[in-house]
């Protein structure tokens, strides 16, 4: 296998892969690299989850979602969640759950998210930068799965997360 790297961003790279097959073939692969992230569903006494209506640039549109965010290097994963979820909705959580990971894309993609549930909310502390376009709600989780059924939420992430919830 060789790799060639074709774009160095501000959070991802781009590389152009070859790989070659035990029968002799090869083919060539463009892998985007992200450095992953941590995504949270904050459940309240009401049972109510957290939902942002966030402006995305890649689509153009504003779309819901469970909070989530990149992680930072050497951080662990459940810090990220930490992080994210007050910096995002001001909630801070003392029980967490972790729900596994999955794969975004992996087709082009090594970006992995760690999937979380946070419970026993207190307020904190929201930390938006400037990038961030957001509104936070908090919703029946019942309003959520109909949403996802119907097709107003169409973010792969949340939609993943909220069939974790139900282990």
């Amino acid at each position: 296998m060789t790799n060639k790297l074709i774009h160095a961003g501000h959070l991802i790279e781009l590389h152009l892969e070859r790989v070659d097959f035990p029968n002799g073939g090869h083919a060539h692969f463009d892998i985007v690299k992200h450095p992953g992230g941590a995504v949270i569903a904050a459940i309240n006494e009401q049972n109510e989850v957290c939902l942002l209506k966030q402006w995305r640039h890649a689509v153009g549109a504003f779309i819901w979602e469970f909070p989530a965010g990149c992680l930072e290097p050497d951080e662990p994963p459940l810090l990220t969640a930490q992080r994210e979820l007050e910096e995002e909705t001001g909630v801070l959580a003392s029980q967490w759950r972790d729900l596994g990971q999955i794969y975004c894309s992996p087709g082009f993609s090594n970006e992995v998210l760690y999937l979380y549930e946070a419970r026993g909310l207190s307020a904190g502390t929201v930390n938006l930068d400037e990038a961030e376009q957001l509104e936070a709600h908090w919703l029946p989780i019942q309003t959520v799965k109909d949403w996802c059924l119907s097709g107003e939420i169409v973010d792969a992430k949340t939609l993943a997360l909220l069939l974790r919830l139900e282990q």
